[in-house]
């Protein structure tokens, strides 16, 4: 049988993946979730999955974590700026543990997306590429949430603000990014995958949306980048975050998260329309 791993398995990409491939007829036995708490995974392990602790930055850990493995999720970490010598942890451990297989999370159309969280992602790739590992590369586009996330002060306070002008996004859920992680890896061909939901919205199409779904009128109001980054970090949002934010809305003026492909959909089916999360968060 083959075993996998999933890193940041209590996270909240990394807790759906797990539940993603049990769905797909992987058993407990056969996964293993990795975690920095193991507090926070009690209900993995009473559902029989091994739980093993490890965290990015602990070289010695990852490999103790790893063995055994044959196929690996490497959810990226959450800590911009530290992510590409933790992620090379990673791929070292799994080199020296016999890891057959890789699947790393990354951004859409990494090597030509001008957002800055983009350049962490096109690291690890090359570090995958020049490990000698099978990897399978998961271009995430946008998650759904990345708007859902603060809804009921948009919906009280009537406006959504950005910097993203006429831009579109091709959002999916947490859930259908999760779904085709658990897909691809359990295919097991190495390849890139161009990851994106089916509907392409413009942030003034986002704010209507919540409007509908909430009953109440919410407009989009666009910011020039710098104003949009000063706002959020008078709304407590802490540097570099808050420039982060800004900089990605300006990729999406720029068409930069947008997509036709439809690897997503070729993996999971049909993706969530936005109206579903929007109705689910609330």
């Amino acid at each position: 049988m083959t075993t996998y791993a999933v890193t940041g398995a209590t996270g909240q990409l990394g807790s759906l993946a797990v539940a993603a491939l049990l769905d797909r007829g992987v058993a407990p036995a056969d996964l293993v979730a990795i975690v920095r708490d193991p507090n926070k995974a009690v209900d993995l392990r009473d559902r029989g999955i091994e739980i093993r602790v490890a965290d990015y930055g602990d070289a010695d850990a990852v490999r103790t974590a790893l063995e055994g493995v044959q196929r690996l999720l490497l959810v990226s970490g959450s800590e911009i700026g530290s992510r590409v010598p933790q992620h090379a942890t990673v791929i070292d451990a799994a080199k020296v543990a016999g890891v057959g297989l890789i699947a790393y999370t990354s951004i859409l159309d990494a090597p030509n997306n001008g957002v800055a969280l983009a350049r962490e992602h096109v690291e690890t790739e090359r570090l995958l590429a020049a490990s000698g590992l099978d990897h399978i590369v998961l271009r995430n586009g946008w998650y759904s949430e990345n708007y859902t996330a603060a809804l009921q002060s948009t919906i009280d306070g009537g406006v959504l603000y950005g910097a993203a002008g006429d831009g579109k996004v091709a959002l999916a859920s947490r859930a259908d990014y999760a779904a085709a992680a658990a897909a691809a890896i359990i295919d097991g061909t190495p390849r890139v995958y161009e990851l994106a939901g089916d509907e392409h919205l413009t942030y003034a199409d986002i704010a209507a949306t919540i409007a509908e779904v909430s009953g109440r009128p919410v407009r989009y109001q666009d910011l020039p980048q710098a104003a949009y980054a000063e706002a959020l970090a008078s709304n407590g949002i802490p540097a570099p975050i808050n420039d982060v934010l800004a900089d990605s809305d300006a990729a999406v003026a720029r068409g930069e998260i947008d997509t036709d492909a439809t690897d997503l959909a070729d993996l999971v089916g049909t993706t969530t329309p936005f109206r579903e999360v929007v109705r689910a968060a609330l």
